[in-house]
Order: structure tokens, then sequence, then C-alpha cells
């Protein structure tokens, strides 16, 4: 009669129950094939450890010997993903070789009697057919017998993947808006709470202030200059009330180094109120532009434009001046044409100059050479100018041009420049203490000779009366037979004043 042997006792797994998914395929699991053995044979502390295992709602591992035999729970299979039922029982190292020398590290450290704890341990890790990073956070005790040796490491996995992907997500985030930040054009400034403390500022908004180093002080004490322009009462509007507040071209006093002036410099700049989770305000957004060159250019530009409808007028009344006296006393109309179209051309030429440099006045080598153009050649050898560099106003700039125009007509027609060998000397100097003058002396040589006129022409009282009247000089007209000199002194004073239109 064959003997059969009795069940197995079905208390002797009772450790398995309530281990849900894992703790069913436990009880199936042949584990006389593994070095385990059955069971039913296990010790008493692996069995109250696989309990424990089974029954947390965390990952978790036993690695159980020298080998590291691997019973785990249900968490602990979700995380291993299609690693999961082969592995259970399995080696460690065989289970997870891509990471074998980690875990030699942490069986030798547990059954030693060590602990070891990781956060965010980043591991390289084959799960569902893909490599990738993965991090973790670990912690390793080891189990011991009754004799207090250790006889297996119990791990806690918790996988971290997500919230240090987002945590770098954000932080990649943040640098991003850190350089479009620190690379935006316009200045930015954060300011958090009711003192309107720097929290984070750009570039931009330390050139604005001179390079300050203002971040984590209040407004008011970072800049203490503006606390009675109005602005921290404007602050304090925006974050009790929530709305924002726009400013155009405004006006701001900055001490933008230690010790010097208040600077004036004009902004354009929103402040926005920030509102927090809750709803309410909890700092202010700066952003704005410094204007102040396009504020001064737009001075500049109505300056110009006043001084254009000044000069305008001056110019028609010029004009006038020059077509009557012409038309009256310069004989044919034909001959009366063409020394009106040379006048206004000479005028003309003046008005370049002028318009070249914004109508803030010229050189007077430039008015020189301008006004003797149509008679010089391009060896320069009809004209000889000297002189040093002088600043002329807009006025003397005209004057002196339609002078040197008349001066050289004349010139072509009766004096040095109507004969091959005729040149003309321009020379000019400064001399005078405490009140300068400009002397300028026109010299012919080499013309016909010269004989004090019976009369004086339009182009004579137009040399006389305009550098006389218009520039407050003392003219002298000489004839020796040499050749013709004027000369002409003029206080700086009078050649360099502007208009009433330049001074608004």
């Amino acid at each position: 009669m064959t003997s059969i042997d009795p069940a197995p006792d079905a208390s002797s797994l009772a450790f398995l129950s309530g281990g849900g998914e894992l703790g069913a395929l436990m009880r199936d699991l042949d584990w006389a094939s593994t070095a385990l053995g059955p069971a039913e044979g296990w010790t008493a502390n692996l069995k109250i450890t696989a309990g424990i295992v089974l029954r947390s709602p965390v990952a978790m591992v036993l690695l159980w010997g020298e080998k590291g035999i691997m019973i785990y729970n249900d968490a602990f299979a979700a995380f291993s993903r299609d690693r999961h039922p082969m592995m259970l029982g399995m080696k460690v190292r065989q289970a997870w070789p891509e990471v074998a020398g980690f875990n030699d590290n942490v069986l030798k450290v547990g059954l030693a009697g060590g602990t070891l704890s990781y956060r965010d341990q980043e591991l390289t890790l084959n799960l569902d057919g893909a490599s990738g990073a993965v991090w973790l956070n670990l912690d390793y005790a080891p189990v011991l017998d009754e004799n207090g040796r250790s006889v297996g490491v119990l791990a806690v996995v918790v996988e971290t993947t997500g919230a240090v992907q987002a945590v770098r997500q954000g932080r990649a985030e943040t640098e991003r808006l850190q350089q479009l930040f620190a690379q935006a054009p316009g200045f930015m400034a954060m300011l958090g709470g009711p003192e309107h403390v720097f929290e984070l500022v750009n570039p931009a908004y330390e050139q604005l202030i001179g390079h300050r180093k203002v971040e984590g002080q209040p407004v008011r004490a970072a800049l203490p200059e503006i606390v009675n322009q109005g602005f921290i009462d404007i602050l304090d509007r925006v974050f009790e009330s929530g709305q924002a507040y726009t400013g155009k071209a405004i006006k701001i006093g900055l001490q933008r180094t230690v010790d010097g002036p208040v600077e004036e410099r004009f902004v354009d700049f929103v402040y926005q109120p920030i509102i927090g989770g809750d709803g309410k305000v909890s700092g202010i957004f700066v952003e704005g532009y410094d204007v102040t060159d396009r504020v001064h250019g737009e001075a500049h530009l109505r300056l110009l434009m006043n001084e254009l409808n000044h000069r305008l007028k001056n110019t028609l009344a010029t004009v006038r001046a020059i077509a009557r006296q012409t038309l009256q006393g310069s004989g044919p109309m034909e001959v009366a044409r063409e020394a009106l179209s040379a006048r206004i051309s000479a005028l003309s030429r003046a008005q370049n100059v002028l318009t070249s440099r914004n109508w803030q006045g010229s050189d007077i080598r430039d008015v020189v050479a301008s006004a003797i153009a149509p008679h010089s050649d391009s060896a320069d050898t009809r004209f000889s100018i000297t002189g040093p560099s002088v600043s002329l106003s807009p006025r003397a700039a005209l004057s002196l041009s339609l002078a040197l125009h008349e001066l050289a007509t004349n010139a072509a027609k009766y004096g040095a420049l109507s004969t091959n060998a005729g040149r003309v000397e321009i020379t000019w100097s400064l001399a005078g203490n405490p009140e300068p003058r400009l002397d300028l002396e026109w010299q012919e040589h080499g013309g016909p000779p010269v004989a004090l006129p019976s009369s004086k022409g339009f182009g004579t009282k137009l040399i006389e009366r305009g550098l006389a009247n218009e520039l407050d000089a003392v003219v002298s007209l000489e004839y020796p037979p040499a050749g013709f000199v004027l000369k002409m002194s003029a206080g700086m004073a009078s050649l360099q004043e502007r208009s009433e239109a330049s001074s608004e």
C-alpha cells in the first residue's frame, strides 16, 4: 500500500495571507527550487520580515542572505514594471544587472550590520524595454536573527522621478525666466510686501540707478533720493488697490554715483501688482524704459522747429532785402537776375552748412569754404585760408557767408580773381582779454590796380551793413593799388550768441 505524505499545514504559510497579489504569488511559488528552500521551513524572523514587507503600502524589498534573494510587495512590483514577476525569489544581482555594483555595496554594508540612506538617488534602469534615469529615495536596514547577526537587508523604496523632474523643470524654467529678465532691453524689478523690498533687479535697472546693490532692501532705504518724489506713494496705492499704474516720460531724480549730484532722468514704466494664491497682492512687478534720450531728442526737435520757424522768417526777410536792393541798383534786368540768383545761392550754401550741424552753429572754416566755393579751384591755388577753429552762431554764419560771397563776386568781376595770377588771402585770429575778439582780414593780390570807387554799390553796402549791423563788428574797406583789403573785428560774444528761438 502506497503511503501518502500529509498535506502541509496551512498555518505554516499564514504569514503570506493578506499580502495582496504578491502574497498569492508567493503561496504558489515553488520555493524549494530557490536558495531559500520551502517556505514552510523558513526561519521565524524571515517569515515575520516577509509578512511585514507584503503588508506595507510602501514599496519594500527584502534581500535575504549573502545572495540577496528578493522578496517584495505589490508596491515594489508596480515600480519594477516588466521585471515582475520573474525576479521574485531571484538573486538581486541577476534581477538588476545594470546596478549590480550598487546592490553589491548595499549587501556588503547591510550584512555587516550597517544602514544606508539615499535621497533622490539617480540610477539608470531598464524598465519596460527602455533604459532611462530614475530617481529614488532609498533606505536600507539590516535584518537580525535571534543572535543579533545580520542575515538580510530590508529596503524601503520611494520613487521621486516625477518630483525631481518637476523641480528640475521648474528650475530650468526659472533660469530661463531669469535669463529673459536679465536680457530684457527695459529695466525690471520685483518688489515684495508692503514695504516694497527689492527681491530681484535686472542689469538695465542696475544701470538706471547707478549699479547700486539694492536687493533685500526696501525702496525707501535703497533709493532715499526718491522718497519725496511721489513714487513710493504710487507703489503704496498699487499695493493697496491691486490696480496697475502706468507712467509716461516721468521725471525722476537719481543719485547714480556716491556723493554725486542727483541726475535728472525720464522713464516710461508700469507698476503691476503681483497677486498671490490667496488672491491678495504680495508684491509689485516694475517694468519700464529709460527714455531720457528720447525726451531730450523731442525737446531738441521742438527747439529745431522753433529755430527753423525763426530762421525761415529771417531768411525770407533777408531774401526780400537782397531782392529789393539788387533790383533797384543792378542796371539791366538780366544783370539783376544773375546777381540775385548768385546771392540767393550763397545764402543757400550757408543754410546747408548750418543744417549739417543741426543749426547748432558752424565752424568759421566751413563757412568760409562754402562761401568761396564757386570761385575756388580743385587745387586751392586761388585762395589761402588760415586761422584757428572758431564756432559761430547761425546768425553770424549767415551774415559772414553773405559778406564773403559779395567779396568773392567783386573780386571775380573787378579784383584779384579777374586775372589768372590773382589770389586772395583770408586770415583770422583771436585776440583780446578778457573780452576776446575775432579779427578777420580779406586781402587780394595779383589783380588789376585798385582805386577808390566813386560810389558804393549794393554789394559793398551789404558787406558793410551786414557785418556791422548783424555782428556788431568794426569794418574797414581799404583800396591800396596792390589789392583790395577788408578788415573786420567783432566781439566773440556777438558771434556766438544764440537767437531767441534757440535759447527758449
